[in-house]
């Protein structure tokens, strides 16, 4: 007989499973080696049904992390049905198509056994400092190019470690201790999930998450459902072009269907995939359009799998955001960070008042390899952004990490752990798209090579060539640039630099929302005395 829930219980029983997960989150934060997890927070935490079924994710959470992290754990369940499972296994799994679309993020999942029985799965996700082969560029052409590959396996069998894959993920990173302390941070995630979750379930006698799982993911789709009923139904098209391989743009069409209580999305037209690591896999792609989605509907709605049950995505094989084997994907982002704005531009002409004018993203980041002065290899990434864009409300956020949420690294830690020193870092006058809401500022920054030895340098970088879009008569924001010793370069290379040698990089700003003669004028002169606006034809001065 199922239980059922009354509204005081199912609140109590939520907030101590946000508690759970939000816990874990703060212990893999605390416990980690690297900047990536400790300063950027590129990682999540999540519970699922024993099923994979999404119940709840941690607070701290990367969008695109909504869709790829539970969906692995469907993908575990595949290779490890739960009678090939026991206490005290750990599976774990970096590959591209299974995870999160690049090799560089872990996914390890713990199944929670009650009684003998499968209830659930702690699992978690986290970008680790390295993962071998070329530093993270859009340069491989093939995934083999990338670095270690972990197929779906055991890390942990009963309880114990497989010494092997340890010892073989050891010799094939640049940064051993950093990459497995994290691995090991997220396995301790793991283990608190389990405790909390346990006790939580002994607390309020769940035999299992059956009832609880239905009862939550339920409300979920429900609200879902007439958030998406409340809009016009039709066809709505998008397309934008990024930048790509420099000298050949990408084009991405995107063509959304409103059909009652659900949300059809079909990237058909768009551009194939490259020989190059901009690729973008399907279970991204997914994961960026439900946050697409989302954003516009009821964003308040917690992050599960019923919440996702309305909307559905589809990509021809072989297109730039549905890959196949064995495509490159080290810098999907590079592709992927435009597919909410293309959500964007299809809902916008239902509900104008939701969207934001394109932001200067996909998100920036600077890779870095080479040898230490005790001759040690070592490798850091780290990011900075650009500018959001105006909306019908308010300004764009200035450099603002979306859609992804990552934090920048502070330059005391950057130049800590690098040989580098930042001469400065500062916001870019007149970057922001003008606007009745103007676009949020871009930002510069210098970097001199300090060390004594070569190193490698990578980029991430778009909007280098198409701007930031403004809306409703808004206008587009600065593009960016990236200068090596004063001299524009190609983002989408690799570089070696030597001591002195210099990095500039400038990141976009986000597009204005509206026509920039409807500003306020006090707005205006608020600007200008900020140092944000220099030029003001743009609104009449």
């Amino acid at each position: 007989m199922s239980r059922t829930f009354d509204a005081v219980e199912l609140e109590l029983l939520w907030r101590r499973l946000i508690s759970l997960v939000d816990e874990a989150a703060a212990a893999l934060v605390r416990t980690s080696f690297s900047t990536l997890v400790r300063e950027s927070y590129d990682f999540s935490c999540v519970v699922t049904d024993a099923e994979g079924q999404s119940l709840v994710q941690a607070t701290e959470s990367i969008p695109s992390f909504i869709g790829t992290l539970p969906a692995t754990v469907k993908h575990f369940l595949c290779f490890f049905p739960p009678e090939k499972l026991q206490p005290g296994d750990v599976l774990i799994t970096n590959d591209i198509w299974l995870g999160t679309g690049h090799l560089p993020d872990i996914t390890v999942a713990k199944p929670i056994f009650r009684d003998g029985r499968l209830v659930a799965f702690s699992a978690s996700t986290a970008h680790a400092p390295d993962i071998g082969g070329k530093i993270r560029s859009p340069e491989p052409r093939e995934v083999f190019e990338e670095g270690f590959q972990i197929p779906p396996m055991k890390l942990m069998r009963a309880g114990e470690t497989d010494e092997t894959l340890v010892a073989l993920l050891r010799q094939n990173v640049r940064t051993p201790d950093q990459t497995l302390g994290d691995l090991w941070a997220q396995v301790v995630a793991l283990d608190l999930m389990e405790d909390r979750l346990l006790a939580l379930m002994q607390g309020y006698g769940l035999p299992d998450l059956t009832d609880l799982a239905q009862e939550i993911q339920g409300r979920c789709e429900a609200a879902m459902r007439s958030a998406i009923r409340a809009l016009p139904d039709g066809t709505y098209h998008s397309e934008l072009q990024t930048d790509g391989l420099m000298d050949t743009p990408i084009t991405i069409k995107l063509a959304l269907t409103i059909d009652g209580d659900a949300i059809r999305m079909d990237f058909a037209g768009s551009d194939a995939q490259v020989d190059r690591a901009i690729n973008c896999a399907m279970c991204y792609t997914y994961a960026m359009c439900m946050y697409g989605v989302k954003v516009c509907t009821i964003p308040g709605l917690p992050n599960n799998e019923g919440a996702w049950r309305p909307i559905s995505v589809a990509a021809p094989e072989g297109c730039i955001v549905n890959p196949v084997f064995p495509a490159s994907g080290g810098s999907r982002m590079l592709i992927g960070h435009y597919l909410p704005m293309l959500v964007f531009g299809c809902l916008g002409q239902v509900v104008p008042d939701r969207v934001m004018a394109a932001c200067g993203s996909p998100m920036w980041g600077m890779n870095q390899s080479g040898l230490r002065e005790n001759g040690k290899p070592y490798a850091n990434m780290f990011f900075f952004n650009g500018g959001m864009g105006g909306n019908a409300l308010r300004d764009g956020v200035t450099t603002l990490s979306w859609p992804s949420n990552v934090s920048s690294t502070a330059i005391e830690i950057s130049e800590h752990i690098a040989p580098l020193r930042f001469h400065h870092k500062r916001l870019r006058p007149d970057s922001g798209g003008p606007g009745a809401r103007r676009g949020g500022l871009g930002q510069e920054i210098a970097i001199e090579v300090l060390s004594e030895t070569p190193i490698a340098v990578s980029f991430l970088a778009e909007r280098t060539i198409f701007p930031a879009f403004g809306i409703e008569g808004g206008q587009a924001g600065a593009p960016g640039a990236v200068l090596i010793n004063g001299e524009k370069t190609d983002p989408k290379r690799q570089y070696v630099l030597k001591r002195g040698d210099t990095v500039t990089l400038r990141t976009p700003g986000g597009g204005g929302h509206g026509d920039p003669a409807a500003r306020d004028p006090a707005a205006v002169a608020a600007d200008v005395a900020a140092g944000y606006v220099t030029d003001t034809a743009a609104y009449g001065g």
